[in-house]
């Protein structure tokens, strides 16, 4: 019957000269980040993609997380935009009643890859640019930024110094200025790579080295400050943990966590929290092109450590 009733809805969406909807199987997808907006009732997912061939950002929604509209654009680079190729990772988060998009770009040589920052007064965009090129140190090879707030209210960016330019990969704090356009004082490097016993060598043409994905910092209701990251482990298998803050300060000291939760070739991952209050872990997996898609778990997690339950069944 629900077979059924999906097929009729695609033959409505087609008579209509509407696009159908999609299913997270349609939709390939690296870094996925899902937004929810209560307001609106919407689910919004943003990740690494040109499903519209251009580039830029495009997104989804969704009422159900089931069902997905779109891809729609979000951002295209205005002329004279400092990045001009890779645009990965994108992440949406909302500050102080606007919708700031967390993204790597690398710019012309000389200067290092790095996250910059978008503006748009909705989660559809139009995004446009808000930071002075990266907001990550210039001299810094950095990718991934995804936005912190502390207990005094200060944004932080918590961003990975990549291993193509430090050999043994890491994961940095920094704080940023109140209105987000700008970094502000040095980073902090909270962990390197080669701390994960769990984490192995791997290489790209001549060059090795231990890499740092993906962070995505939560706190836990009893105060524990926690990050997920992904790293290669044994098989050269993409993985994601965690680490936990020991002072419960995005200062650290930080102490990774021996294993990682997720071994099956899953990674880059973030907790959003569904309108019915059940929370869930989502993922790219696998990590090989073009097979990737986004995935959703349940999960529990305590102590700093996260363990996975099962796939979210969507009904």
């Amino acid at each position: 019957m629900w077979t059924m009733l999906v097929v009729a809805v695609a033959l409505a969406a087609d008579a209509a000269g509407t696009p159908p909807l999609k299913t997270l199987d349609d939709i390939r997808i690296r870094d996925p980040f899902v937004l929810p907006v209560a307001e609106t009732g919407w689910y919004y997912l943003y990740g690494t993609g040109r499903p519209l061939g251009e580039q830029g950002f495009d997104a989804y929604r969704s009422r159900d997380l089931k069902q997905w509209e779109g891809p729609f654009a979000v951002f295209r680079p205005p002329a004279g935009f400092w990045g001009v190729k890779d645009f990965w990772a994108p992440e949406v988060h909302r500050y102080r009643g606007r919708y700031y998009m967390f993204a790597t770009f690398l710019p012309k040589e000389p200067e290092q890859r790095g996250t910059g920052i978008l503006v748009a007064d909705a989660p559809e965009g139009p995004f446009v640019p808000h930071s002075e090129g990266p907001a990550t140190p210039r001299e810094v090879r950095a990718l991934d930024g995804t936005l912190f707030i502390d207990p005094e209210g200060k944004p932080w960016m918590v961003f990975c110094h990549e291993w193509e330019q430090i050999v043994d990969g890491s994961i940095c704090a920094m704080r940023l200025s109140e209105d987000l356009k700008r970094g502000e004082g040095a980073p902090v490097t909270l962990f390197h790579a080669s701390q994960a016993a769990w984490v192995v060598q791997m290489g790209f043409g001549d060059r090795q080295g231990k890499i740092t994905d993906g962070p995505w910092v939560w706190r836990e209701p009893d105060g524990s400050l926690v990050t997920l990251w992904s790293s290669f482990g044994a098989g050269k298998q993409y993985m994601t943990s965690t680490a936990r803050s020991a002072s419960g300060s995005i200062t650290g000291p930080w102490v990774p966590s021996p294993e990682p939760f997720f071994k099956t070739d899953g990674g880059h991952g973030m907790f959003f929290e569904t309108f019915d209050g059940k929370r869930l872990l989502s993922l790219h997996q696998p990590n090989r092109h073009p097979d990737e898609r986004a995935k959703f778990f349940t999960f529990e997690a305590a102590d700093g450590m996260v363990r996975v339950t099962g796939p979210w069944d969507r009904p």
